[in-house]
């Protein structure tokens, strides 16, 4: 019997590919092996942050290694994010991070060096906090409608979590769809941006309710709208920018965890179930919904969903604002 040439390169490539399916398959089975790194590519003591170090000690308990928090900051998460879009896809490092800041990136930086819905493969969502609108204390202005008309006569500033932002995006849209007037004042994180807030330096935040909730409980600062389709019992009757006249508005900070492309499947599922039942153990659960964020958990199809919808929603905002960084 003759066997040509096509015959021969199909047999050698199905050997070939059985093979690399097998060591796949050995690798995850005798993952992790080494400790884990979990990158947040924020400074400390933002909503990313916050929770990586939530779930940093359940997520080592599970797996029998440690798990080490690593926050590598800058540009708006994308250093951290490109550190791990070109890591090895082998689950031993991880990004947590505000996914919705991440879809944002393409639209707004005419020079990233990676591709987050082509490099980063989603596990799961880990959260979702609403957008407080928040002012210093000192600021005359109740409500949105008072801040508008106060931002046209005098001068504002807005202190800008990262530029490019989710929060930005969303201090953006509501300065155009209210007619307000203030000047964006960038920082490298959102810890920063509070505590300029706070003291008086900076005169309005938008920012994720799980890392100034605590603030406005204190006094620090002062809440005149959250950027949620309906209110929320645990800030009491504080009204949704969408009843103060920004119809439909909504915006948050979603918290996930990604991983670089090619990681295995049976590593990315197994990451998955993990994180799962950490995020929705009762103490964790509790804790973050005390600070203002709901777990949210998904596969990792929908997460990338979720992803692609964040993208699409604010290329239309830096579209239309004219937004573009280097």
């Amino acid at each position: 019997m003759s066997i040509n040439r096509r015959d021969l390169i199909g047999a050698s490539l199905a050997v070939g590919l059985g093979a690399a399916s097998a060591q796949a398959l050995a690798q995850a089975a005798a993952w992790p092996s080494k400790p884990i790194r979990l990158v947040v590519p924020y400074p400390p003591g933002g909503s990313s942050d916050i929770i990586a170090r939530a779930i940093a000690q359940p997520l080592s308990e599970a797996l029998k290694q440690s798990v080490i928090v690593d926050n590598k900051a800058g540009a708006n998460g994308n250093l951290g994010a490109d550190l791990v879009a070109k890591s090895a896809p082998d689950g031993y490092t991880l990004l947590l991070c505000d996914t919705g800041a991440l879809a944002i990136s393409p639209s707004v930086y005419t020079k990233l060096g990676f591709d987050p819905s082509k490099d980063l493969r989603g596990v799961t969502m880990l959260a979702y906090s609403p957008h407080l609108l928040v002012v210093h204390p000192s600021v005359q202005a109740s409500n949105l409608k008072e801040l508008v008309a106060l931002s046209k006569r005098t001068d504002l500033n807005f202190a800008v979590t990262a530029m490019g932002s989710a929060p930005h995006l969303a201090g953006v849209a509501v300065e155009r769809a209210s007619s307000a007037k203030w000047q964006y004042i960038p920082y490298k994180g959102g810890s920063q941006a509070v505590t300029d807030t706070i003291a008086g330096q900076t005169q309005i935040l938008m920012n994720g309710m799980l890392a100034t909730l605590p603030h406005v409980q204190s006094g620090k600062l002062k809440i005149l709208g959250v950027s949620k389709s309906t209110r929320m019992p645990l800030i009491g009757n504080v009204p949704t920018l969408a009843e103060q006249g920004l119809t439909n508005f909504e915006s948050g900070t979603w918290q996930g965890l990604l991983v670089s492309n090619g990681t295995p499947a049976a590593v990315v599922s197994r990451l998955n179930a993990e994180l799962i039942k950490i995020i929705r153990s009762p103490d964790i659960r509790a804790k973050l919904a005390g600070q203002g964020a709901e777990v949210v958990t998904m596969t990792p199809t929908q997460q990338d969903e979720v992803f692609n919808r964040e993208r699409s929603r604010w290329a239309k905002v830096v579209a239309d604002a004219g937004i573009k960084l280097d």
